[in-house]
C-alpha cells in the first residue's frame, strides 16, 4: 500500500502510524537516553540513544518513502551528515565535486577533509568535463543541483549512467529541491543528502542533515561511524522534523507559486541586471529543469545594478524579506553569498563563478506574493 501512495499521503503517513499502546494520533516523543534490557544484550531493538531511538526511526522511514530508498539515517546537521559520508570512503580517495556548491560544503572539503582525501571542483554542467574527470576513476562525484548560489543544473540522469559505467559513486545533494520536485535516486544516483535544516523541515527551527540510499554496504558503513562518533539527531529535533514534513508538499507547492510571480517581475525591473531561476525559460538549464524536476523550487538569484554599496543598501532596507542566511523556511529570506553564506569561498574562486558583489540570493518564502513584491519594489527605491 506504502508504495502506491502518492507523495503528499506519504509525507503524512509514512512513519506516522498511531502509537500502538494508546493510540494517540500523533506519535510521542522517546525523550530517553538508554532503554531497558530483559536480559544482557537482550533488548527491544533499542539500547542507547545516539545508536537509535524511536522518533528517529520514525522519521527515517518517512524520508526513505519520500526519496524511495530502501534506508535513511539522519545526523544533527547537514555537515555532520556530509563528515560522516567521508569518513566512510578510502584514505586518499578522489572526489569529484561541483565547483559552485554550499559554501559550508566547500570549506569542509578543503579544509576538514583536504588532509584525508584528494578533491577535484569542476562545472558538472559540462558533460565532456565530467566524463573525462569519471575516467579518472575517482571513488565519488558530488553533484550539487541547482547549485548554491548560482542555480546551476547538471544532468542528473546522464551523469549517473556515466557514473556506473566507470564504477564511481553519485552522491547529490537535493537540499534546493526536496524530494518533492526531485528525486536523484530514481535517476539513478546512489546516494541523496539534505540539510533537513532547509525545506523538509521548512519551520527554521531545527538544525539537522540526513542520507538515503539503497546501497546497503555504505548505508551500514555510515550508520557505524554515526554511532562510533556520535553526531545523531534528538528525539525532539526527528519529531520536529517530522511535524514539518506533514506540510512539505504544500509548502513546496506555496514557494514555488510566488518563486515563479518574483522572478518573472524581478526579470522586468529597470533596476535588476539579471535573473537566474530554474522556472524561467531565460535559464540556461531550463530543459534539463524541466525534465528531471517536477517543479522549480523557492530559491531565486539576481544581480541589482551598481555594486557592494548598492547591494548593503537594498539588503538594509527590506522588511518582510529577513536578512539571514539559510533557506527553506515558510519565511522570506534574503542574503548576500559572497559576505554571508560563500564567505569561506577564496574570492578569485568567487569571481570566477560569478557569485559577484551585486549578487543577491532570496529563499521565497510562503506569505503573500503581492506583500513580497511590494517589500522588494520599496527597497529597490532606495538605491
Amino acid at each position: 500500500m506504502k508504495n502506491e501512495m502518492k507523495f503528499a499521503t506519504k509525507a503524512i503517513h509514512s512513519g506516522g502510524e498511531p502509537d500502538k499502546e494508546t493510540g494517540a494520533i500523533m506519535p510521542p516523543i522517546f525523550q530517553t537516553s538508554t532503554y531497558v534490557q530483559s536480559s544482557p544484550g537482550k533488548h527491544k531493538g533499542y539500547e542507547y540513544t545516539r545508536s537509535h531511538n524511536p522518533t528517529r526511526t520514525r522519521l527515517e522511514e518517512n524520508l526513505a518513502a519520500l526519496e524511495q530508498a530502501k534506508y535513511a539515517l539522519v545526523t544533527a546537521s547537514g555537515l555532520s551528515c556530509m563528515s560522516l559520508m567521508m569518513h566512510a570512503l578510502p584514505k586518499g580517495s578522489k572526489i569529484i565535486c561541483g565547483d559552485d556548491v554550499y559554501g559550508g560544503t566547500y570549506r569542509l572539503f578543503t579544509t576538514v577533509f583536504s588532509h584525508l582525501h584528494d578533491f577535484e571542483f569542476i562545472d558538472t554542467t559540462d558533460l565532456k568535463a565530467v566524463e573525462k574527470a569519471l575516467k579518472e576513476k575517482p571513488k565519488m562525484i558530488w553533484l550539487e543541483t541547482p547549485t548554491n548560489p548560482m542555480l546551476k543544473i547538471s544532468d542528473i540522469k546522464k551523469i549517473s549512467e556515466m557514473a556506473k559505467k566507470y564504477k564511481v559513486m553519485s552522491v547529490v545533494d537535493n537540499t534546493f529541491m526536496s524530494p518533492y520536485f526531485q528525486n536523484p535516486l530514481s535517476l539513478g544516483a546512489d546516494v541523496v543528502v539534505h540539510s533537513m535544516t532547509k525545506y523538509i523541515n521548512g519551520h527554521s527551527d531545527v538544525v539537522g542533515g540526513c542520507m538515503m540510499t539503497n546501497n546497503k554496504k555504505f548505508y551500514d558503513a555510515v550508520w557505524v561511524l554515526q554511532n562510533s562518533m556520535g553526531p545523531s539527531q534528538s528525539p525532539f529535533d526527528s519529531w520536529l522534523v517530522l511535524r514539518g514534513i506533514k506540510t512539505l508538499a504544500l509548502r513546496m507547492e506555496a514557494h514555488q507559486k510566488n518563486a515563479l510571480k518574483i522572478a518573472k517581475w524581478l526579470e522586468t525591473h529597470p533596476k535588476i541586471d539579471s535573473v537566474v531561476y530554474p522556472g524561467l525559460k531565460s535559464h540556461p538549464q531550463f530543459k534539463i529543469a524541466k525534465k528531471q524536476m517536477s517543479g522549480f523550487g523557492g530559491m531565486i538569484t539576481f544581480f541589482i545594478k551598481g555594486g557592494l554599496k548598492e547591494s548593503k543598501k537594498f539588503l538594509e532596507k527590506v522588511k518582510l524579506f529577513a536578512l539571514a542566511e539559510s533557506l527553506g523556511g515558510v519565511e522570506s529570506l534574503i542574503e548576500h553569498p559572497a559576505i554571508m553564506t560563500h564567505a569561506s569561498v577564496p574570492k578569485e574562486i568567487r569571481t570566477e563563478l560569478g557569485i559577484h558583489d551585486n549578487l543577491i540570493r532570496l529563499s521565497v518564502g510562503i506569505e503573500d506574493c503581492d506583500d513580497l513584491i511590494q517589500d522588494l519594489e520599496a527597497a529597490l527605491k532606495k538605491i
